[in-house]
């Protein structure tokens, strides 16, 4: 497996910030690819920063429900998951989180890296 374009690993943790125009579809495979790759190496922790995707209009909760089935089984259980997207994007009542926890993929989202990077270190 390759290593995505725009993923760094770094000391504790990994980020992933993709960068682009691209339809909600093909933000989801970038994701899902950076997630199957922290995996393979067996990083815990990784940090998906998604504020610099455009392209497509905030995600339904249709479609929040279906992209978290698709990334839970990308980690296997073994990386946590703090995703940085803009405000408009975060659905207010977390949907997407609350789905993920029930499938056992642990993840959350913030509108900054640092509160972000605060979540991942709390749960090493």
């Amino acid at each position: 497996m390759s290593k995505p374009e725009h993923f760094e690993i770094l000391k504790e943790h990994a980020v992933f910030r993709p960068t682009g125009k691209v339809s909600i579809e093909q933000a989801v495979e970038l994701v899902t690819a950076a997630i199957a790759f922290a995996r393979s190496l067996q990083i815990r922790q990784l940090l998906v920063d998604a504020s610099n995707l455009t392209g497509f209009e905030p995600p339904s909760v249709t479609t929040r429900y279906f992209f978290v089935q698709k990334w839970a089984p990308a980690p296997g259980g073994g990386v946590r998951v703090a995703f940085v997207a803009r405000p408009e994007m975060i659905d207010t009542r977390k949907f997407g989180t609350t789905v993920a926890a029930n499938v056992g993929f642990i993840a959350d989202t913030f509108t900054t890296e640092e509160d972000a990077l605060i979540w991942l270190k709390r749960g090493r």
